[in-house]
């Protein structure tokens, strides 16, 4: 079988993103004067649930209720936060992970298309990708499915579901990589084959179900990164 598609996550697996977004909720919460600060053991938790309005929900459900925001203003205050994200990526605070860039010349090289189904909004979609590609989105990657664009987040399938139905490929002849738990959850119900290269904030995740787990995608693991895609038909 021939893998024609390979699907990228965004955050955590394209580039180590996590410490970013949670000092941007924080600095968004401080301009605020919300008395709310995230640390690294809070986010840990919160990152179980796939995206960041979703994880400002999830976080308010364990206030009290004099101490929550109304609907309306959590969406400004994650409108704040997406804004905020940006400027300190345009500014260069990630880069993308060891070996994803060659990953993505090679697929080019072999006539793969290139997608991304990710939690994340569009807007940062479009962050990342121009602060380390220097072009839009639409000219990295083929196919993006992002944020907003389905009902359910990950684990739900649905988000790799719009990627596969707007390649207009099977599963069986796509390849998808993630860095999480809930990220492999949602690849796998949607029929994909999964490569796992664990983040900074997943390391300790369960990946029972992938076809290949390495700590990062660059070249000397490429003889078996190769094999993964070939198992996963």
């Amino acid at each position: 079988m021939t893998i024609r598609a390979l699907i990228f996550d965004l955050d955590g697996t394209l580039a180590e993103t996590e410490e970013t977004h949670r000092a941007a909720f924080n600095a968004s919460f401080a301009a605020r004067g919300l008395d709310w600060h995230w640390s690294r053991e809070d986010y840990a938790v919160l990152l179980k649930t796939g995206g960041g309005k979703e994880r400002l929900r999830a976080f308010q459900a364990g206030l009290r209720e004099a101490a929550r925001l109304p609907e309306a203003d959590l969406l400004r205050l994650h409108a704040e936060k997406t804004e905020t994200y940006g400027r300190m990526i345009a500014e260069g605070a990630v880069g993308l992970r060891p070996g994803v860039e060659d990953l993505i010349l090679h697929a080019r090289e072999a006539e793969m298309a290139i997608a991304m189904a990710t939690t994340s909004s569009r807007p940062n979609v479009e962050a990342l990708v121009r602060a380390c590609w220097g072009k839009p989105a639409d000219r990295v990657f083929d196919v993006i499915a992002a944020g907003d664009e389905v009902a359910s987040k990950k684990p739900d399938p649905g988000i790799y579901r719009l990627a596969l139905d707007r390649l207009g490929l099977p599963a069986r002849e796509c390849l998808a990589f993630e860095d999480s738990h809930i990220g492999l959850q949602s690849a796998r119900a949607a029929g994909l084959g999964v490569v796992i290269t664990p983040s900074s904030y997943t390391a300790e995740d369960d990946f029972t179900g992938a076809a290949y787990c390495a700590p990062t995608l660059e070249q000397h693991n490429w003889p078996l990164i190769l094999k993964a895609m070939l198992l996963s038909c």
